[in-house]
C-alpha cells in the first residue's frame, strides 16, 4: 500500500473554524456524544487497569493517560458550555 506524498498542506494539518457555526448539525450532535463516550470509557478502563496493575511504572503510566482523558472530557463539556444559547 503506498502513502501519498503530494497532499496539499491544508490536508496535513487540520486549522480552526474561523467562527462558530450557527446552528449545529444532527451529525455534529452525534459525534459530540461519541467524543464524550470515547474519552470518558477510556478514562473508566485506564482507571481500572492502574488500581489491578502491579508494576508501578505502569501503574502511573496508566493513571496519566486516564487523567489525560478525563482533561479531554473536561474540556469537550467546557467548550459546549461556554457557547451562546439561542433561544426559538
Amino acid at each position: 500500500m503506498q502513502h501519498q506524498q503530494n497532499q496539499p498542506s491544508s490536508m496535513q494539518q487540520a486549522q480552526p473554524m474561523a467562527q462558530v457555526p450557527e446552528v449545529v448539525s444532527t451529525k455534529d450532535q452525534l459525534y459530540i456524544t461519541d467524543m464524550l463516550s470515547w474519552n470518558l470509557n477510556a478514562c473508566k478502563k485506564a482507571h481500572f487497569f492502574a488500581q489491578n496493575c502491579q508494576t508501578p511504572e505502569i501503574q502511573a503510566a496508566l493513571e496519566e493517560a486516564g487523567q489525560m482523558h478525563q482533561r479531554h472530557y473536561n474540556k469537550i463539556l467546557t467548550h459546549l458550555e461556554t457557547q451562546p444559547q439561542k433561544s426559538n
